[in-house]
């Protein structure tokens, strides 16, 4: 099989380099303290972004909302519109790489009273950054084109601030993070190997969904989205629940639907939808720990970890897919890195 290497290719490869410095970033910083004064704990949080930076946000508002904190989320675009007042009083997450997409910048002039802007991106001197009343800097390098390297350093950021969040102890976070790192290093060195098995498992698949619960949302909501950046294959992602209710009957030799297996507390219901697809015929296959799959197997990591490992065989999906459809993943023909009309 021939994969067109690009720099796509070389982001991925770089990430667990990324996370290492955003980890270090926020290791040499007081920004824990700051944090703990701006976010008083009657407060409520609202988490904003679009695309892959709102759906990394799904790893911060389960954490939250777990630990009986009131957080909620919403698309950039669609706050600007129905949400003003909202934003009063309000402890505002923005997560944006660039710091200069169209929604933030409409969002910065529609600060309301009262509201602290907490800015999580990728960009230093950006116009989110300058606004921002507090600015956690992602420090995932230049990046090519599909969000790889700062999605990544996202969930690393949002894994931190729940910890600080929730009095669980920071500096115990990233050192959760970093010890997963060799195997993230390991299992990138062998991307040929595991693009090429997922290519196999892809060759007569016409239809691709992934699902997953509570925290996995991010991976299955990404996924859907970069594959479509990367690959130029239409997938679909949602909640394992949301799957049953219509999806299900696209179930057949030409859909697979990739099942995060995900945390303990939800993981007995997605084995078993994997069982009742393939019951009617259907194909599946977990990315957890019990994956039949190598390319689709990770280790057993804590829950505000496990997203950052859930979202890797996806991108070898992405490689996949382009060296089926003969492409190079991840280059863009249409879109742009920095989406600046609305």
């Amino acid at each position: 099989m021939r994969f067109i290497e690009g720099p796509y290719l070389k982001d991925l490869l770089a990430q667990p380099q990324g996370v290492r410095a955003t980890v270090a970033g926020l290791r040499d910083s007081m920004l824990a303290r700051d944090v703990g004064r701006l976010c008083e704990p009657s407060r409520p949080v609202i988490l904003t972004g679009m695309g892959s930076s709102l759906h990394a946000t799904h790893v911060l508002s389960t954490h939250l909302n777990r630990a009986g904190k009131r957080a909620m989320m919403a698309e950039a675009s669609e706050l600007l519109l129905y949400g003003p007042k909202v934003l009063e009083g309000s402890l505002l997450m923005a997560v944006s790489q660039s710091g200069r997409s169209a929604e933030m910048l409409r969002l910065i002039e529609a600060r309301a009273a009262g509201c602290t802007l907490v800015a999580v991106t990728n960009t230093p001197g950006s116009p989110l950054a300058r606004a921002a009343d507090l600015c956690l800097w992602m420090r995932a390098g230049e990046e090519f084109s599909v969000s790889s390297k700062t999605y990544l350093a996202t969930l690393v950021v949002l894994a931190w601030l729940g910890a600080v969040l929730t009095g669980e102890g920071a500096e115990e976070r990233l050192d959760q993070i970093e010890t997963v790192l060799p195997w993230m290093s390991e299992y990138l060195n062998r991307w040929r190997r595991h693009a090429e098995q997922i290519a196999d498992r892809l060759a007569n698949i016409r239809h691709l969904f992934l699902a997953g619960r509570a925290q996995s949302l991010a991976a299955a909501l990404t996924g859907g989205l970069i594959i479509k950046e990367a690959s130029h294959f239409h997938a679909e992602g949602m909640s394992a629940a949301a799957f049953r209710h219509g999806p299900i009957e696209m179930a057949g030799p030409d859909t697979l639907v990739l099942v995060f297996s995900g945390d303990p507390q939800v993981r007995e219901a997605n084995l078993r939808l994997v069982c009742d697809i393939r019951s009617m015929g259907g194909q599946a296959e977990l990315i957890g720990e019990e994956a039949g799959l190598e390319a689709f197997r990770i280790p057993a990591a804590p829950p505000a970890v496990r997203p950052l490992l859930e979202i890797l065989p996806v991108q070898m999906v992405t490689l996949a897919l382009a060296a089926l459809a003969g492409r190079e993943a991840g280059r863009f023909e249409r879109a742009a890195k920095v989406t600046t009309v609305e």
